[in-house]
């Protein structure tokens, strides 16, 4: 019992080092640089783990057969927030309404094609597959692990300078953790998560979610107020 309980204090100290104080010091020293390689070293890492890991299911970082029961709640759902998003946008940041597709047809393709594979599944690899097996014992396997799982996504986003990001991000997160945690399938979780992100890179709210934006708007952690 005590080697139990040392194991879940041990864990739960590692989630907060791993996901919050990582991130921190990421942002303190890398930001504005681009996220990718770091995500793409992570999700390596994370992957050799998961395979080599007793009692880990192999079938979920796939299990596309998930997806067609599920296909249908997604679409509602993402199409009532699509309507509410692209209107909060037209009605808020106009001059940002389609911004990317507008002006440079050609980038946004690439982020449409590129974007699923190099950023989406990588991170449900970390923030759903490693994350749920790795602190089952701290969380379980239920509401608490999926706000553990929305709170780390969530956080990770301050690299791009926004607290709008970290919102949105946190929302998401919850949004995708439910869908795993039902499904077990991270080709279910990726294909939600990349609709999402494909929508916001579509209607303008791009800037919000990349590394190049808002520099002025950096969140400061040390409560300075300057950049």
């Amino acid at each position: 019992m005590r080697i139990r309980r040392f194991r879940r204090a041990y864990l739960a100290a590692e989630y907060v080092a791993l996901f919050f104080g990582g991130t921190t010091l990421y942002n303190a020293v890398l930001r504005g640089k681009p996220p990718i390689p770091a995500l793409l070293v992570l999700a390596t890492g994370v992957t050799v783990y998961l395979r080599r890991a007793k009692g880990f299911d192999r079938e979920s970082l796939w299990r596309a057969e998930a997806f067609p029961g599920q296909a249908r709640s997604m679409a509602v759902t993402a199409g009532a927030n699509a309507v509410a998003l692209t209107a909060a946008t037209a009605v808020m940041r106009r001059e940002d309404l389609f911004e990317l597709p507008r002006r440079n047809p050609l980038i946004w393709l690439a982020v449409m094609v590129l974007y699923p594979a190099l950023s989406v599944y990588p991170q449900e690899l970390i923030f759903r597959s490693f994350l749920f097996h790795r602190y089952k014992p701290v969380f379980g396997e239920g509401p608490g692990m999926v706000a553990a799982s929305a709170a780390a996504f969530g956080y990770v986003h301050i690299v791009f300078g926004s607290w709008f990001s970290v919102a949105a991000s946190s929302v998401g997160g919850w949004l995708f953790a439910a869908r795993y945690l039902r499904t077990r399938s991270l080709f279910t979780a990726s294909v939600e998560h990349a609709a999402y992100g494909m929508l916001v890179f579509t209607i303008g709210l791009g800037r919000y979610f990349y590394h190049g934006a808002a520099p002025a708007a950096r969140i400061q952690l040390r409560g300075n107020g300057t950049a």
